[in-house]
């Protein structure tokens, strides 16, 4: 695979709007064909973490709860965010406890990935965690979560079928299963 240079040239950007989260930039540019246009980039402030919590059974663990953006109730994995200073283990380690309320003695990295790279510099990065205890949730107050615990295979069938379209979730529950774990 060969990588390229930039064919993009920035002529000047503006601030849009930007808020603890998140940045939007609205660039003025000429595209790869010579052509001037304009270009928006959506900037994250912290990096997605995606969790594959599973127990000696295979289950999987998922979280539901109503996305604001496509207004819509997700089952997904545990997810969340931390700061591109924190250790992403670190961060990932405490979105699994307040989420679920679970506690994970062995963690494996699966993936890093870019989210909606078209529009967005978003990173992720995905772990599997097994050697499972239960305790106490800790949610955030802006967290209104729902936890379900099911089988592998079942959680596979919900991303064929599309009942769970989150890319995280899809990305990792399909590399597991070509990784035949």
């Amino acid at each position: 695979m060969q990588e390229n240079n930039n064919p993009w040239t920035i002529l000047s950007s503006k601030e849009a709007y930007e808020n603890p989260w998140i940045k939007l930039t609205e660039y003025s540019v000429i595209n790869p064909s010579g052509g001037k246009g304009i270009y928006g980039k959506v900037h994250f402030k912290n990096r997605a973490l995606g969790i594959v919590a599973m127990d000696e059974e295979r289950n999987i663990y998922l979280v539901g709860q109503y996305r604001f953006p496509t207004e819509q109730y997700s089952w997904e994995l545990p997810e969340g965010g931390g700061p591109f200073e924190e250790e992403p283990l670190e961060a990932a380690k405490r979105e699994l406890l307040e989420e679920t309320g679970l506690i994970a003695e062995e963690w494996k990295e699966l993936m890093c990935m870019h989210l909606s790279n078209s529009v967005t510099d978003e990173e992720a990065t995905v772990y599997l965690a097994t050697n499972l205890t239960q305790h106490l949730p800790q949610p955030e107050e802006t967290e209104d979560l729902q936890t379900i615990k099911l089988p592998f295979e079942e959680v596979f069938n919900k991303v064929m079928h599309g009942e769970i379209t989150d890319a995280i979730t899809v990305a990792a529950i399909l590399k597991l299963k070509l990784m035949d774990f």
